[in-house]
């Protein structure tokens, strides 16, 4: 039977979110319900309401989520009533392009739930990224569940399904960071700070930290950063020059995802050295740069989507990095709010002063 639940819309381009009635149905043969414990507020989610990633109104937003599973599908293998799981919007297909190569990380057909979750008044929501997680209950596809050990806390696990695993992912698995190597991180809020602490993990000797707010800079170093430049007074390129001996980074990822930024990522790496790009441009956004540079420093340069994760292998290991004390997970939940807080949570990611809101429920 349908279950009515509260949860946050999104009405209409740049309008403030609404706690409403949301009308969860029964589960497809393949879905699952999942009664959701915490949800983090990720930038995606202010994107929606603000008409950045389409029109497709009203929106159920919310995807950063862990929860346990309340009710499954008659064909669902993949998880059962009870389960804690973190939930994931890469539920590898198997069968697209990228899969059958062996690259489900770029996986083109991702699943999502086979039914729609509904206002009172019986209007479709879209769920933001195929979840819609500010809400009691949703209705997700059985692969958008990643069982992790439920010794974990729900507002530290539900980090890893978006921006935690999409920093730390640059680092470690885009970026492919080893033993040794120098990292640079620049824009320092969430992701970036993740990416800081990926690079930890994959054992860097030297992550410099570059942002234009010190307070951002301070957590770096709390999390891990050997160096930081605050690059509203520094040349960022120049101070990662001089820190790594005057041939740049290794490994330069851009939390930020501005042609500024990114050049500047481009020319602080050292010759082959790697350029991560994991922050989003806007559609508008250029870049102007010298050919020849391209030609003449070699390297890579990559894109990160999702931290090119596959979630059933990378949130378990990561959640048990975390129980073990090797991974501060904790450290990014800055509040607790209730559901009601969201658009609050939104002023306060915008003014930098959390590194993530995340709604309990």
């Amino acid at each position: 039977m349908p279950q009515t639940v509260r949860g946050v819309i999104a009405r209409s381009e740049g309008a403030e979110v609404e706690l409403v009635d949301v009308v969860v149905p029964d589960p497809g043969p393949n879905d699952v319900v999942v009664r959701v414990q915490a949800c983090g507020v990720c930038h995606t989610d202010l994107a929606y309401r603000d008409g950045g990633i389409n029109d497709e109104y009203p929106f159920l937003l919310g995807h950063e989520a862990a929860g346990v599973v309340e009710s499954v599908g008659d064909r669902v293998t993949h998880v059962a009533e009870g389960d804690f799981v973190v939930l994931n919007w890469r539920a590898v297909c198997g069968e697209c392009r990228a899969c059958r190569r062996g690259e489900p990380r770029y996986c083109f057909a991702t699943h999502n739930a086979s039914r729609a979750m509904t206002l009172a008044d019986g209007t479709e929501l879209t769920p933001a990224l195929g979840i819609g997680a500010f809400v009691e209950k949703t209705l997700v596809h059985e692969g958008q569940c990643t069982k992790v050990d439920p010794a974990a806390d729900p507002a530290v696990a539900g980090l890893l399904g978006c921006g935690v695993m999409a920093g730390i992912g640059a680092a470690m698995n885009t970026g492919g960071v080893t033993r040794g190597q120098s990292v640079a991180v620049i824009g320092c809020g969430g992701v970036g700070i993740a990416a800081v602490v990926g690079a930890r993990l994959a054992g860097a000797s030297r992550v410099i930290a570059v942002d234009i707010d010190p307070r951002k800079l301070e957590w770096a170093t709390d999390f891990g950063a050997t160096d930081t430049v605050d690059s509203s007074a520094t040349d960022p390129v120049a101070a990662i020059q001089e820190l790594t001996g005057g041939v740049g980074a290794d490994v330069v990822i851009d939390a930020v995802g501005r042609p500024e930024t990114y050049e500047q990522a481009f020319y602080a790496r050292d010759l082959a050295g790697t350029v991560v790009l994991v922050g989003v441009p806007t559609p508008d956004m250029r870049l102007e740069m010298p050919l020849l540079d391209f030609f003449g420093r070699g390297g890579s340069l990559k894109s990160s989507w999702y931290g090119d994760c596959l979630p059933e292998k990378d949130f378990p290991m990561l959640v048990d990095l975390h129980l073990q004390g090797r991974l501060p997970l904790e450290k990014f939940v800055t509040e607790r709010i209730s559901l009601d807080a969201v658009e609050a949570a939104f002023d306060a990611m915008k003014s930098g002063s959390v590194l993530r809101s995340v709604v309990t429920l």
